[in-house]
């Protein structure tokens, strides 16, 4: 089994606490920026560095890196980026359930939870993505006031710092996006610090299938091996 590269260390805290405003703002700006970039990108750049001074120094700092590095890159080149990190390395894997659920058949279901609780909210999903991608997930939690969203952040966390780990192992610029997010985030607790290091020596859950299996339509929720 392969496993997730990265260092099994987790971000401290915030030194300064974090009001729901603040909270609000990072994890839109995050939706946006972790999103395939295209034509508006240069405006959301602008419009993150437009708030950084209203938040706490270690956040802005995370998030005014991730804008200088991709204001040197040109549109093209920032694509190319965001496909060789999002799409061609498993480990930066954006849909949570892959961490949780792995290559499984109950992948499918976690997917259609996600669907289910952010239905429930009044959440209208325009995105093509599935559910528990995560940059559509924060911008719900940019907008949500039941607390689920939270509620889904905390129960995936383990997958967000996993992607955080491999992001900075891989000296990615949209590692700083996942660091300014954990520092909105609660301490991670003994549990998800366990779950964390699990995944990062032995990597998602996997399933063996029967000789039956190998025939059947491979389920569009299963991510393929890359």
């Amino acid at each position: 089994m392969s496993t997730l590269i990265g260092q099994p260390r987790l971000p401290s805290p915030a030194l300064e606490p974090v009001n729901d405003e603040q909270k609000r703002f990072v994890r839109m700006a995050c939706s946006l920026l972790l999103d395939y970039p295209d034509e508006k990108t240069a405006e959301e750049l602008a419009a993150v560095r437009a708030g950084l001074d209203d938040l706490p120094l270690p956040i802005a700092e995370r998030l005014r890196a991730f804008c200088d590095a991709a204001e040197k890159m040109s549109l093209r080149e920032l694509e190319i980026a965001y496909v060789e990190t999002f799409d061609q390395r498993r480990r930066c894997a954006l849909g949570l359930t892959y961490y949780t659920h792995g290559d499984t058949r109950s992948r499918g279901q976690a997917i259609i939870g996600f669907k289910e609780a952010l239905k429930r909210s009044g959440f209208e999903v325009e995105r093509e993505e599935l559910p528990d991608h995560l940059p559509l997930l924060l911008e719900f939690a940019a907008l949500d006031d039941s607390g689920v969203a939270e509620n889904l952040l905390e129960a995936n966390r383990e997958g967000i710092e996993v992607v955080r780990s491999a992001l900075r192992s891989y000296a990615s610029p949209w590692a700083e996006l996942l660091e300014a997010l954990v520092l909105t985030l609660p301490e991670a607790t003994p549990e998800v610090v366990a779950a964390y290091q699990r995944l990062i020596s032995q990597g998602p859950p996997t399933e063996l299938v029967g000789i039956g299996d190998l025939h059947s339509t491979p389920s569009p929720l299963l991510v393929s091996e890359r």
